[in-house]
């Protein structure tokens, strides 16, 4: 996490200069400088990077350069938003992807295996905003059965606001939660029926036959649960990227989510926001990281052994 904040902002710190996009180019240079010792831009490096990081682990990010308000009160904001999308895209892909993986893992030579196989090529091909924009025209311009940008209708819980409980929310979520997952659900489709082909395989599979174990039995008890551990490294990670392809699929959306917000913050060089975003991502992906690793000494009693 440390190296993440300090590459992270040792990027942004050198991208656009902060004080024109406030000030403008007409601004004089006793105003330019003044703004930059009170935003603090004068300091070496060092302290700048000491600053931030000390901050980062309060939960305080800055002031932002365009919106003159706490970077923390801005993520409060668009982070239900982004968790709620992020979360439809996981369910979308795990359930999706893990359930056709089985089935055209078990079910290969059959034409509806194939038609999925190549219909999964969609998603593995083609860039998310090229899915995005086709789900709009097709959906919202001529269907006209959901809404092509925004969040929907929100309800306000003081602590949480989220579009889960209203109708207009949940269809405002369709598009963009599809959209999102569906370069992993095909990844994860693909993953769970080469991991399956290769257990289904395996002599011990051909032991379950031959002893009379029912299809179901050896399919779910044997061959899933073995072929499960590399699945759920994947997933893992796959869930991570949910984070930071949600760039593209809120500015194609328009949806008021972290993702949004830091394309805004590219655009005017506000720092603190940039950094602040990708210090998150960093931290979502060693978290989930860290639940793998767990979550397999949970599933394998081997790793839980040689732990001991």
């Amino acid at each position: 996490m440390l190296l993440a904040a300090l590459v992270s902002f040792m990027l942004f710190n050198y991208v656009g200069d902060p004080v024109s996009n406030m000030l403008g180019q007409e601004a004089s240079r006793e105003s330019r400088e003044e703004l930059r010792e009170r935003l603090g831009l004068n300091d070496p490096f060092l302290v700048q990077f000491t600053r931030f990081a000390g901050n980062a682990v309060q939960g305080d990010f800055g002031i932002s350069y365009r919106l003159q308000r706490p970077v923390a009160d801005l993520i409060a904001e668009r982070l239900p938003a982004t968790v709620e999308l992020v979360l439809a895209s996981a369910l979308f892909a795990v359930v999706l992807g893990v359930g056709l993986g089985i089935f055209t893992a078990i079910r290969r030579e059959s034409w509806i295996s194939r038609v999925i196989l190549a219909v999964s090529l969609i998603g593995v091909s083609l860039p998310t905003f090229v899915i995005g924009i086709g789900l709009i025209y097709i959906f919202a311009v001529i269907l006209g059965w959901l809404p092509s940008f925004g969040r929907g209708d929100v309800v306000d819980l003081g602590f949480w606001t989220t579009g889960l409980l209203t109708a207009s929310g949940l269809k405002a979520l369709i598009l963009p939660a599809v959209t999102l997952g569906l370069f992993q659900m095909t990844f994860i489709l693909r993953l769970v029926r080469a991991e399956m082909l290769e257990v289904l395989g395996a002599d011990f599979i051909r032991t379950a036959r031959a002893m009379g174990l029912s299809e179901t039995t050896i399919n779910t008890k044997y061959a899933l649960r073995n072929a499960g551990l590399p699945v759920i490294t994947i997933i893992g990670l796959k869930l991570g990227e949910l984070i930071a392809f949600s760039i593209v699929t809120e500015t194609v959306f328009q949806w008021p989510g972290m993702g949004l917000l830091f394309i805004q913050a590219v655009s005017f060089a506000d720092i603190p926001i940039m950094a602040a975003y990708l210090f998150m991502v960093a931290f979502v992906f060693v978290a989930i990281n860290l639940a793998v690793d767990l979550l397999y000494a949970a599933l394998d009693p081997r790793l839980r052994g040689r732990a001991a």
